[in-house]
């Protein structure tokens, strides 16, 4: 009886809570959601912050030591030098580094450079790139008011410059009073620059560069190397001549005069020169 009545008076005490008296969440009471001072996150901001700057940091040297570009490769360049051409691709902070090149050249060539049709940049290995430039086709250039103006084949204005760029003959004696960018040189027989491209394709082919290319009144040819002068004539035969000239010519170096070839014979093992 007597633990019977303690646990009584202990009971009386308990007090019977019903669902509308429950403490709401935030209130206080068991209920509470556990919540951190201001100090402890911050602490825990400042830590996640310093793991992904030490991530970040972890990662641009990896970078910077694996993706440092050591061997360039520069084709199909004429007008400039590999020097200007590796300038023009990389350039900026992170121009020597081949993710970044992936990246920025990602499926695009570049364009919009002067007597550049496109360039191509291929990362061959971590540390290697290959610039590959396809310049404009030119035919030649005349000189007007202080300026060169290249054309190409079809004798349309590729670009102006007060350069003069070397493999590129001086063509003279064409006729015209204004020159138009992306427009053909207005001359009276347009045939000429096919005649023109001709030459210039012969002279390459067989590793010869003549400083000029002069055409007369009837359009007759005739070509300058040095002080030498190499009469043509009409564009029959060209290629054949220029072939037979590749022999021909070591023999007037330092002359100063006319080798006629306007008679092409298939026969002749010489050729007329008249010094001046």
């Amino acid at each position: 009886m007597a633990d019977r009545r303690t646990v009584k008076r202990r009971n009386t005490h308990l007090r019977l809570v019903r669902n509308n008296d429950l403490p709401e969440p935030g209130r206080g009471g068991r209920g509470e959601k556990l919540r951190f001072g201001r100090g402890k996150r911050f602490l825990i901001l400042s830590a996640v912050f310093l793991v992904l700057l030490a991530a970040a940091i972890g990662a641009y040297l990896y970078i910077v030591a694996n993706y440092t570009i050591t061997t360039v490769y520069v084709e199909g360049n004429v007008h400039y030098t590999n020097e200007q051409i590796m300038d023009m691709v990389m350039d900026g902070r992170f121009g020597h580094n081949s993710l970044f090149l992936s990246l920025k050249y990602k499926d695009k060539s570049i364009e919009g450079i002067p007597f550049i049709e496109a360039m191509d940049v291929s990362i061959e290995a971590r540390d290697t790139v290959r610039i590959t430039v396809y310049e404009k086709a030119l035919a030649g250039y005349v000189s007007y008011l202080g300026q060169y103006v290249y054309f190409d084949k079809d004798g349309i204005v590729v670009e102006t410059s007060m350069e003069k760029t070397e493999g590129i003959p001086q063509v003279t004696g064409l006729r015209f009073d204004h020159v138009i960018l992306h427009e053909a040189l207005p001359v009276d027989n347009p045939d000429i620059f096919t005649e023109i491209l001709n030459i210039t394709q012969q002279l390459a082919k067989y590793s010869l560069s003549a400083d000029r290319i002069y055409f007369d009144a009837d359009y007759q040819v005739t070509l300058l190397f040095g002080d030498a002068r190499v009469a043509l004539g009409n564009d029959g035969y060209i290629d054949e001549k220029i072939m037979k000239l590749q022999y021909i010519l070591p023999d007037l170096t330092g002359k100063k005069g006319v080798l006629d070839m306007r008679e092409y014979n298939e026969d002749a093992k010489t050729y007329t020169f008249e010094e001046d």
